[in-house]
């Protein structure tokens, strides 16, 4: 009796201290940093939670690496070998940033006090479930992929299907400054382990905003609302939500053909679930399903620390104006051959 009136009492003094509006929810209002070292997903056979000295030791090795990526570059170094020197980046770490502009962040995620070693957590092995027969069967029948929501800023050239570099109508979604890559929006907002980390949520009784740093998408939550008709699709799905507690759950529908995440359908959907871990802290679970897909849903979730750094502005080159003159050269530059001839 003792113990049930000791969590009764804890249980009471957590929903006193929870930050609330004046229609009683909870206050998730604020500026949050996503960056972390967790990946989404872990190798076989390892365990979710890491130890200390394993959490510590993971810690270490990318601060190391980051330390040494933000060496000066020697000016008098040797131009890479064609193709690039094969190591990661866009074309072989050919003209990529180096780590001095990055921010993937430092530490892995905490999530009730345990260091994690992958965003998913279900399937319990870490692992986003195979592709089922019919997705197979969709991208086989697709190899001219069009750009997709979590394509990254670039794509090796001489990958099949055809990578960004080998046609101007492939350049993913987020070079050209229309969606932010890497799914950092969402739904499912993830890490893009680059930089622009920052989430800003704003509510009221009505809505939910969402802006994310990366390439300033916003998404609207319209709250205790029905879905749009399917016939109307947008590039971040259409999401309405509710609370269930102090629990604000998000459910998403409606996407287009176009944000097909790791290769999900417009029939995609995405269950987001945000609560407290503590007065500074955020967790984001989320769920996704779509049996066009995948033969089951599958679950992750990690930390959203609150920040008092500033978002800002994501001053990017809005449709690539570059692309008109770089074919424009391609063209003249045929047109000289052509006279050769």
């Amino acid at each position: 009796m003792k113990i049930l009136l000791a969590f009764t009492a804890l249980a009471l003094t957590c929903t006193a201290q929870t930050p609330r509006l004046p229609d009683g929810h909870p206050d998730f209002q604020g500026m949050y940093d996503a960056a972390t070292l967790t990946p989404l997903e872990r190798a076989a056979g390892s365990r979710l939670v890491l130890s200390k000295a394993e959490a510590e030791a993971a810690e270490k090795l990318i601060a190391a690496q980051n330390a040494a990526g933000d060496q000066p570059i020697a000016a008098d170094r040797k131009a890479p070998p064609k193709g690039g020197d094969g190591s990661g980046g866009a074309a072989g770490n050919v003209g990529g940033y180096n780590t001095f502009w990055l921010d993937m962040g430092n530490s892995l995620t905490v999530v009730r006090g345990e260091k994690r070693a992958s965003i998913l957590v279900d399937p319990a092995d870490g692992r986003v479930p195979p592709l089922n027969q019919k997705a197979r069967a969709r991208i086989a029948a697709q190899r001219a992929l069009a750009p997709t929501s979590d394509a990254l800023e670039s794509k090796d050239p001489g990958l099949e299907p055809a990578g960004a570099y080998d046609d101007p109508e492939r350049r993913p979604l987020g070079e050209r400054c229309l969606l932010g890559f890497a799914s950092t929006s969402g739904p499912p907002a993830l890490p893009n382990y680059f930089y622009n980390n920052l989430h800003q949520i704003v509510q009221t009784k009505d809505s939910v905003m969402i802006l994310t740093e990366m390439v300033h998408d916003a998404r609207i939550i319209r709250m205790n609302s029905e879905h749009l008709p399917k016939t109307i699709r947008q590039w971040l799905g259409d999401s309405v939500g509710h609370w269930e507690g102090d629990t604000l759950v998000i459910d998403t529908t409606n996407f287009t053909d176009k944000t097909r995440f790791r290769n999900a359908t417009e029939n995609l959907h995405v269950v987001e679930r945000i609560s407290r871990l503590d007065a500074k802290t955020l967790l984001y679970r989320f769920t996704l399903d779509d049996p066009d897909t995948w033969d089951r849903p599958w679950t992750g979730e990690y930390a959203w620390p609150q920040t008092s750094e500033p978002m800002y502005e994501y001053a990017c080159h809005e449709a690539n104006y570059s692309m008109s003159d770089i074919l424009r050269g391609a063209r003249l530059r045929e047109a000289e051959q052509a006279a050769k001839k």
